[in-house]
């Protein structure tokens, strides 16, 4: 398994597992890149320092994919997690062994939802500012969030309730005051009435339909409304996102550059060539994509017909989840279009995490809430969590 570990001495009830986009000071940090191979920090994230005065021991850092933007983490520098041909997380497989009860991960382009659904756990992706990013790897700063993985409810809602809270050094955390609604303790609405979107559900397998179907018949049998909507405009969301998780990518990327630390090449004439080398031999494929692609993005010609649409394109999806959430308590949708990728279809499509996030991108791009239990996805509004996370449990059908 592609995961790095350390000894741990306590019960296995409070050992959790952090994937390598968070920064830990006794063991490397590569955001599953060649460019960071080997490299500790001298600070750990504040995700973990939080969890670990809750009474949580790190038991080891899950690989990741190349800055985390694949679909499960094949993008490694250490390779794909392959197991009899069917491509696997890292993190969701510690967790699913019992060496860790959850794992602190950053969702940055939905792999951790993904995994999820496709190995029966729970996430939880909060709502963006109640988890503070410090110490993470930044690749989309204005969508990226610390979330949860975990076999069950309970364990998702208690490691939430020890990261969530404001942090000075994150400016986009939400005060305590506003970080404090969203924990285990608050109100719990009932979840009453949950729209499905109908374009969400074109192009998912046979397997993904039948876990949605299960899922309306379980809020239905709880006395749940489930209403099937059109919902296009949400649709719209993957596109943008692409966008702007590209030209956010290439901004943040810049700072590797074969100088201050990282990956240096041994052959170059000059600085220009050094940090082209550097880059050219430490950077996969699909990162060079994504910096090609950002990096167009935000010249001069396609910067506000581009770059700007898309944002404005954000707030639309962000008018119309509004819209939704005056008349839902939840939107359900697939987290993926299928519960397994085949290794050979990885292969023949590299780019199939950027066609994949058209299930994640929409709570990505808002900042909403999402919970991933039974194999399908509730996305709900701002500070929802303790109401998505009671319908986890209904879709899990986890005792009390």
């Amino acid at each position: 398994m592609n995961a790095y570990t350390v000894k741990n001495t306590v019960s296995s009830d409070k050992v959790i597992v952090a994937d390598d986009m968070l920064l830990t000071k006794e063991l490397p940090t590569a955001a599953g890149s060649k460019m960071l191979d080997g490299y500790v920090s001298l600070f750990e994230a504040e995700a973990l320092t939080r969890a670990t005065a809750a009474g949580y021991t790190l038991g080891g850092k899950a690989d990741v994919g190349e800055f985390s933007i694949d679909l499960l983490g094949e993008t490694s520098k250490n390779g794909a997690l392959i197991v009899d041909g069917v491509l696997k997380n890292a993190a969701a497989e510690i967790v699913k062994s019992g060496d860790a009860v959850a794992a602190l991960t950053l969702d940055v382009n939905g792999s951790v939802r993904r995994a999820a659904a496709q190995n029966g756990l729970v996430s939880i992706k909060p709502t963006y500012g109640t988890v503070s990013r410090f110490g993470t790897i930044p690749v989309v700063c204005s969508g990226e969030t610390v979330s949860i993985l975990a076999k069950g409810v309970d364990a998702c809602r208690d490691l939430l309730d020890a990261v969530a809270g404001h942090d000075d050094k994150d400016g986009t955390s939400h005060s305590d005051a506003v970080c404090d609604a969203m924990k285990k303790d608050a109100t719990h609405a009932k979840l009453r009435r949950v729209a499905v979107i109908a374009s969400m559900e074109k192009g998912v397998d046979g397997d993904v339909k039948e876990k949605l179907a299960l899922a309306t018949a379980a809020l239905k049998e709880n006395g749940a409304e489930v209403v099937t909507v059109d919902g296009n405009t949400v649709s719209l969301a993957r596109a943008a996102w692409n966008v702007l998780m590209c030209a956010e990518l290439c901004n943040n990327v810049s700072r590797y550059d074969g100088v201050k630390y990282g990956y240096r090449a041994e052959n170059f004439s000059g600085i220009d060539e050094l940090y082209t080398n550097s880059r050219t031999e430490a950077f996969g494929d699909l990162l060079k994509t994504a910096i090609l692609f950002g990096s167009e993005t935000l010249s001069t010609e396609n910067y506000m017909k581009v770059y700007d649409k898309c944002q404005r394109i954000r707030r639309v999806i962000a008018e119309e989840f509004a819209k939704l959430f005056a008349e839902f308590d939840a939107v359900m949708m697939p987290a993926c279009s299928a519960l397994a990728y085949k290794e050979e279809a990885v292969s023949e499509n590299r780019h199939l995490a950027f066609e994949e996030n058209f299930y994640t991108a929409p709570a990505s791009i808002t900042g909403l809430p999402a919970v991933v239990a039974g194999g399908v996805q509730l996305v709900g509004k701002a500070f929802s969590e303790q109401t998505l996370l009671d319908a986890a449990r209904i879709l899990t059908k986890e005792e009390r």
